[in-house]
């Protein structure tokens, strides 16, 4: 009697069912590591798109002060600075700070270099598809970022710092180290530091690459479910910041940009950080005004519906860094108030605080509802 399975023509069958198999294994895992070509079409725009931030400026300074209604601007490009860098210079010089220029930058000669990188690795990924690239790309994201964030503090401290000690004017123990992000009071001026055109590009552009990874890694979790993969150790550190970046699109106030946001009412540009306010919609998005009159203008002229609002703020006139809620502030109406558009009104935090206020400035305490009937 004859064995089947010993002989030849059936040696050579189960030999190309196990090629067929192990080829299929092969073909599953290598689609399992590819990204789909929506995803890689999206980051190869995303990764074009950061060549904008080499005509775009990626930060900005924007200083105020009462000699200075219109405030100071510098721009930060990768490879130059502009504005009024010679006012500001001008006046630093009297406290001996030193006198910036783009030779006090060094990174100026290789930032060029590093956005070519991420625009070439980022086409790579997109090429590839390989969703390990795409990782090894957002883990550099996150080194850059870090590393450009303390190469501006350490830049921002040596300059606020290291002060020429037979300058005009001298103050023991106070430095003028300007903001790493947000606002911040020197002397007589507030310094806002944010950034500019140039940065929003670059952080929305890592905002889909990361966005990107996660719908991918989704899209892909039950297929790897009965895998060991490598992208299974990535997930704690990618959901982390995917949390991050959800975070922060929430629907809470956002801080004035001092000199570039524009009044959604009046048009006029956001300039006096003790007045003004937000309104908040449900969906999420934040209308900006300069004045108690603008706010209760936008609002008769119907253009959001009241439904639709989840909170209407103004700006604590004695800390400019909180916003107040309308329904729990009260607002004093004083000529003495020169706010921006004449309703002269500013909100406080307590009503003791308002009287005290109305008292000093002799005006009038006036709660949201009675507010919006007088103007």
């Amino acid at each position: 009697m004859k064995c089947c399975c010993l002989q030849p023509n059936n040696l050579v069958v189960h030999s190309n069912l196990r090629s067929h198999a192990s080829a299929y294994g092969y073909s599953q895992k290598s689609s399992m590591n590819k990204m789909s070509l929506t995803s890689r079409i999206i980051i190869a725009i995303a990764s074009l798109g950061l060549i904008t931030t080499y005509f775009l400026p990626v930060w900005f300074i924007f200083l105020m002060a009462p000699q200075y209604p219109e405030g100071l601007t510098m721009n930060i490009w990768f490879n130059k600075i502009t504005g009024q860098v010679d006012i500001i210079n001008g006046l630093n010089h009297y406290i001996g700070m030193k006198h910036i220029n783009a030779d006090m930058f060094p990174e100026f000669d290789f930032l060029v270099y590093i956005v070519a990188f991420f625009i070439a690795f980022g086409l790579v990924v997109a090429i590839t598809g390989k969703r390990k690239l795409l990782f090894a790309y957002l883990v550099l994201t996150i080194i850059g970022g870090i590393a450009a964030m303390v190469d501006f503090y350490k830049w921002g401290y040596d300059y606020g710092h290291n002060l020429d000690p037979k300058a005009a004017i001298q103050v023991p123990g106070l430095t003028y180290q300007p903001p790493l992000f947000g606002h911040k009071t020197l002397l007589n001026f507030d310094a806002y530091s944010y950034p500019d055109t140039g940065g929003w590009v670059v952080i929305v552009c890592s905002a889909i690459f990361f966005l990107v990874w996660g719908y991918e890694w989704y899209k892909n979790q039950k297929i790897n479910k009965a895998r060991k993969s490598p992208i299974k150790k990535t997930i704690p550190a990618v959901a982390f910041i995917l949390t991050a970046i959800v975070s922060s699109c929430n629907t809470t106030p956002q801080p004035f940009a001092y000199g570039k946001d524009i009044c959604d009412d009046c048009k006029m540009t956001i300039m006096d950080p003790k007045f003004g306010g937000e309104i908040i919609t449900k969906k999420g998005k934040i209308y900006k005004f300069d004045d108690a009159h603008c706010i209760v203008n936008f609002m008769k002229e119907g253009t959001i519906k009241e439904t639709d609002i989840a909170q209407t703020v103004f700006i604590d006139h004695q800390n400019q860094k909180n916003f107040l809620d309308v329904q729990s502030s009260y607002f004093v109406v004083s000529d003495r108030f020169k706010s921006p558009m004449n309703s002269n009104t500013a909100a406080f935090s307590s009503k003791e605080i308002a009287e005290q206020q109305a008292k000093e400035n002799t005006g009038t305490v006036k709660n949201w509802n009675e507010l919006r009937q007088s103007l």
